[in-house]
């Protein structure tokens, strides 16, 4: 009987000398917690990262960790380290896959993704985060309203604007008093501006084009006209000087061999030219 309360004595006597020592851990890693939380609200995101991990590295329990890698998590994305923000997630669902973070934490590998232009991860990521709310608090309710929000987002940013819309339309049509619905007004009111753009763009390419054919058009009847009026020129030439003729008129505008008619057809041939010229100039501001 004495030997059992003897060991029971030593027992209690061990256990109180263990409890100073776990106290005096629990308060370190509370403090430098605590610490990190103070410069994190003063968006000092580099000392905060530092207590984070300070307090990651005094952490005796697997939820006392996680905490800690969360917000240094939290603080390299305000950073703007995504790497090391992603290499910290892997390492949180490693280490504690079922945590209370886990969910969050595919929101926030989401954004990484998004910040570094893959956008298509971004997208896969974003609606995973979607599909696993399942209450109708509101808190629940502005978290998917964020996640349709940033679908548009990625949608938007790789040029689909169309699909975009249908996301930004939906959070203002089914979340009301959600954060993002303003700022998705706004990215469908710019979605609509560029297709007026485009649709714009779009006409001055075919007027452009349009008007080169035109222009092709004109100096082709010019280069026509040209042609055949110095035909008839050396062809009058040649009548009033008694010559023979070198080479034969144009088939489509051959003339009578009486010279009066020669000279009424150049005449008749070099007043079309001017005319086109004059056309040309007007509607072209240039010379052929």
């Amino acid at each position: 009987m004495k030997m059992k309360s003897y060991s029971l004595i030593l027992g209690l006597l061990l256990l109180a000398q263990g409890l100073p020592a776990q106290q005096d851990e629990n308060s370190q890693y509370l403090q430098k917690f605590q610490e990190g939380s103070r410069f994190y609200s003063e968006m000092r995101m580099y000392e905060a990262a530092a207590q984070f991990r300070n307090a990651q590295e005094t952490a005796k329990t697997s939820n006392d960790w996680a905490q800690a890698t969360y917000w240094v998590i939290l603080s390299e994305l305000a950073l703007g380290d995504y790497g090391s923000a992603l290499r910290d997630m892997d390492e949180l669902d490693r280490i504690t896959p079922k945590s209370s973070f886990a969910r969050d934490m595919i929101y926030h590998r989401a954004r990484a993704y998004y910040n570094q232009g893959y956008f298509e991860d971004a997208l896969i990521f974003f609606k995973r985060y979607n599909d696993g709310i399942t209450s109708d608090d509101n808190e629940s309710l502005d978290r998917k309203a964020a996640a349709f929000f940033w679908m548009g987002e990625c949608l938007f940013s790789m040029g689909q604007f169309n699909e975009a819309e249908k996301f930004y339309s939906w959070v203002v049509a089914r979340y009301p008093n959600s954060p993002k619905i303003e700022v998705s007004g706004y990215r469908i009111d710019l979605i609509k501006q560029k297709k007026i753009e485009a649709e714009i763009l779009a006409l001055l390419r075919w007027s452009h084009e349009e008007s080169l054919r035109n222009s092709e058009d004109y100096q082709r009847k010019i280069r026509t006209y040209e042609n055949t009026l110095n035909a008839y020129q050396r062809r009058i030439a040649e009548l009033t000087q008694g010559g023979s003729p070198r080479e034969e008129l144009p088939a489509a505008a051959e003339p009578a061999d009486d010279g009066d008619a020669l000279r009424k057809r150049a005449i008749q041939l070099e007043n079309e030219v001017k005319q086109i010229l004059e056309q040309y100039n007007q509607k072209y501001g240039g010379s052929k």
